[in-house]
């Protein structure tokens, strides 16, 4: 049987950050420098993406789901635009109500979302 000197234990806890060493890199999100730089196309969106959303989708940190990142993002569009737009407008888990941006209409959130998520949200 096993015991557990502290040897053993500090020889485990090698080998199993070897192992999480190993995982598949291609599910890990977008570099934060592409992830800092990415802008909407349209000067309008891209104005509201930068004064509003960028601070949290752009920034590892922040729990958010970051632009560019689908493997964080099919999950939330797959539950639908309605679901992504209530969440939007009336904040979920640490994503704050209207998302910092009070101006933004309803199409507007859904061209930033879609922007953000890679995909057309509709």
């Amino acid at each position: 049987m096993w015991s557990t000197t502290p040897r053993r234990i500090g020889l485990l806890l090698a080998l199993l950050g070897l192992l999480a060493a190993c995982d598949d890199k291609s599910q890990h999100p977008p570099q934060r420098a592409v992830v800092s730089n990415a802008m909407p196309s349209d000067p309008a969106l891209a104005q509201l993406y930068d004064s509003s959303c960028k601070l949290c989708h752009a920034n590892p940190a922040s729990g958010a789901p970051l632009t560019g990142d689908s493997h964080a993002w099919s999950p939330r569009v797959a539950q639908g635009a309605d679901t992504l737009l209530d969440h939007t407008l009336n904040g979920y888990n640490g994503m704050p109500p209207m998302g910092l941006c009070m101006q933004c209409s309803q199409e507007q959130f859904l061209g930033l979302i879609s922007f953000m998520a890679g995909v057309h949200i509709q």
